[in-house]
């Protein structure tokens, strides 16, 4: 008997795919789902201690980013389009979340444009992109210490804001939570937040919103 239940019609019902969060699961454990299943799975949470205790034959169907911490069990959704969604990030440090965020986009068949390192220590470097930035319909903004790059572009550019706080910083910042404080306590109108380094669900955000512009009837992908 199984531990586990995936949910192999979500892409049918919602549009996006199972997804399986392996922080707290034993390599035995992740094993046994990828082994029980015959639907492509994106696997978030994975480190890189849990990726190489895998049976070899699984770790060789599996396409694995450690900066991310994720890997595609069966091959992605067909891209879309051209990118429509960028994912934004104060500084280097909040690469990880950001690229978290870009694979579950692509898993689901959405590219995604990275634009880092344009945080507000250096406003110039946002301002000099700030056309490019105008252009995406959705915006994943990720930033730690005191989270004021999703602040400024709210009054910057008309895309869809979606602010994820990163642990990123020090002292008061106290893993994320000043930076989520200071989203939620925003004076940019409309901005959304996720928790503290959830790209993935910045990105599942984003997903629900590009399908309500152009609505579709998702499908389980066939590993």
């Amino acid at each position: 008997m199984t531990d586990f239940v995936l949910d192999e019609q979500r892409a049918g019902r919602i549009g996006f795919g199972e997804a399986v969060f392996c922080a707290g699961k034993s390599p035995e454990q992740i094993a046994a789902i990828l082994d029980g299943t015959n639907i492509a799975l994106l696997l978030t949470r994975l480190d890189t201690h849990q990726f190489t205790a895998l049976p070899e034959q699984q770790r060789q169907r599996l396409d694995y980013d450690s900066v991310s911490r994720t890997a595609f069990f069966g091959a992605p959704a067909p891209l879309a389009g051209p990118a429509s969604v960028a994912v934004v990030t104060a500084g280097t440090s909040d690469v990880p979340v950001a690229r978290e965020s870009i694979r579950t986009l692509r898993f689901s068949g959405q590219d995604a444009a990275l634009i880092a390192d344009v945080g507000v220590a250096g406003l110039w470097r946002l301002m000099r992109r700030l056309d490019e930035l105008r252009s995406f319909d959705v915006l994943i903004v990720a930033a730690g210490m005191d989270a004021a790059l999703p602040s400024v572009m709210g009054g910057l550019v008309p895309g869809v804001i979606i602010a994820v706080p990163t642990s990123v910083g020090y002292g008061v910042a106290t893993g994320g939570q000043a930076a989520l404080n200071a989203i939620l306590a925003s004076c940019a109108p409309g901005l959304l937040a996720v928790n503290i380094d959830n790209g993935y669900g910045a990105a599942c955000a984003a997903l629900r919103v590009l399908a309500c512009r152009t609505p579709s009837a998702g499908s389980s992908r066939v590993v």
